[in-house]
C-alpha cells in the first residue's frame, strides 16, 4: 500500500530517536526523543480543488523540520507517516 498526497500536501517519515548520546550514554526507550526532522517520502501535485496551482518546493528525499504536533499521523503497513500541508513546514535541512 502507498500513500499519495493530494494538492499541496506532503507525506513525511520521522527519523528514529538516537540510541545513545554524543558522550556515549545509552538511552532507555523512555529517554529517547525523536528529533523534529522528517524525510519527505511523497509530494502532492500542487493543484488545488479550485484549479489553482501551488509551486511545490520540496521533493522526495528532502529533510525538513516541522512542528511536533502538525499534520495527521497515519500508520501504513506498520510504518508511521505524517501528512502535512507544505505551508506548515518550517525549514528544509541542508547538509
Amino acid at each position: 500500500m502507498k500513500i499519495r498526497p493530494i494538492g499541496d500536501r506532503v507525506v513525511l517519515k520521522q527519523f528514529e530517536a538516537e540510541e545513545k548520546t554524543k558522550s556515549g550514554i545509552i538511552l532507555t526507550n523512555k529517554s529517547k526523543e525523536k528529533p523534529p526532522i522528517y524525510e519527505v517520502t511523497e509530494v502532492g501535485d500542487g493543484v488545488q480543488n479550485d484549479g489553482s496551482e501551488i509551486k511545490m518546493f520540496v521533493k522526495v528525499g528532502d529533510k525538513v523540520v516541522c512542528n511536533k504536533y502538525s499534520g495527521l499521523s497515519v500508520i501504513v503497513e506498520e510504518e508511521e507517516y505524517v501528512i502535512i500541508r507544505q505551508s506548515e513546514l518550517l525549514a528544509i535541512v541542508e547538509e
